[in-house]
């Protein structure tokens, strides 16, 4: 794919593709469906900077078909990602994008749509990996801050799986699980968002800046990062109230830095390497692969 292609008009042409999408009579849906991208796209003030000069498309996933409540489990995330894939190939198969951004923080699908992407020359983004690359630009290491027991140790073999483990100083949990059957209610995290941005005492405000400061003080954490994307709200709150408490230390999100690192591909020509994600029948193959 030549570079006027890849960057017609002077302007980035992205897909933005959601993990999953909660059918509207679920109970635990807390996202706006409806309206244009700009309102069904989260935390979409924050991230209207990086858009100006992106020409975008919003897919808003596939329908969950584990069940009617967000993704936790390793099991959830499987089928959040075999029903992503679809997507990402028929995006790319279409010649309007010149990259594919994975929301979510858990990345459902992944290496499989980087895979199909290599294949059309189109490099594919995702959350967790963004941040932990940018956040090893930034500092030593970094520590991620997450909401649930069952989804901290799934985002555990993301930073293996993302040679990360030598970085990553830690993983700290602030106990505000996603909604779901069969559970004891405990505190919604939507509300709490909705507190904050009220400019009202926020429990998940004050509990992710006493991680953060933890992180820093006790784990050696020198970047703050989030795990699940329901999480990413945090951000700019956990930043302004280090920055009060003297810690110079970047905090990060994952669909600002998704975005970020997607036009930094497209700009440098580059998808993923041929060696990783080889296709069916390379012209060059290795005979032995090393760790």
């Amino acid at each position: 794919m030549s570079d006027m292609t890849r960057k017609a008009g002077g302007k980035y042409r992205f897909m933005l593709i959601q993990a999953f999408q909660l059918p509207e009579t679920s109970p635990y849906l807390h996202r706006n469906l409806k309206g244009t991208k700009e309102q069904t796209l989260m935390n979409y003030a924050s991230l209207a900077p990086l858009l100006e000069d992106v020409d975008w498309d919003l897919h808003p996933g596939a329908i969950s078909n584990y069940g009617d409540w967000a993704v936790e489990t390793r099991e959830e995330f499987l089928h959040s990602g075999a029903a992503r894939v679809p997507i990402v190939r028929e995006a790319c198969a279409s010649g309007k994008y010149n990259a594919i951004i994975l929301l979510g923080g858990g990345e459902p699908g992944f290496l499989e749509s980087r895979e199909i992407g290599r294949q059309y020359r189109i490099p594919v983004t995702s959350c967790a990996f963004s941040q932990m690359h940018i956040a090893t630009m930034l500092g030593n290491k970094f520590s991620v801050i997450d909401l649930a027991e069952n989804h901290n140790m799934y985002y555990y073999n993301l930073v293996v799986q993302h040679r990360m483990d030598q970085r990553c100083a830690s993983i700290r949990m602030i106990n505000f699980p996603h909604e779901r059957p069969n559970c004891e209610p405990m505190r919604p995290l939507h509300e709490e968002r909705a507190k904050a941005r009220r400019g009202d005492y926020s429990q998940a405000v004050e509990e992710a800046v006493q991680a953060a400061v933890d992180a820093i003080e006790e784990d050696g954490a020198e970047v703050i990062t989030f795990g699940c994307s329901g999480s990413f709200w945090l951000q700019p709150f956990v930043e302004k109230r280090l920055q009060e408490l003297g810690w110079e230390v970047p905090v990060l999100e994952g669909y600002r830095c998704a975005i970020t690192m997607a036009k930094m591909m497209v700009d440098l020509g580059v998808d993923a390497s041929g060696l990783m994600f080889p296709g069916p029948r390379p012209k060059q193959w290795r005979r032995k692969k090393l760790f």
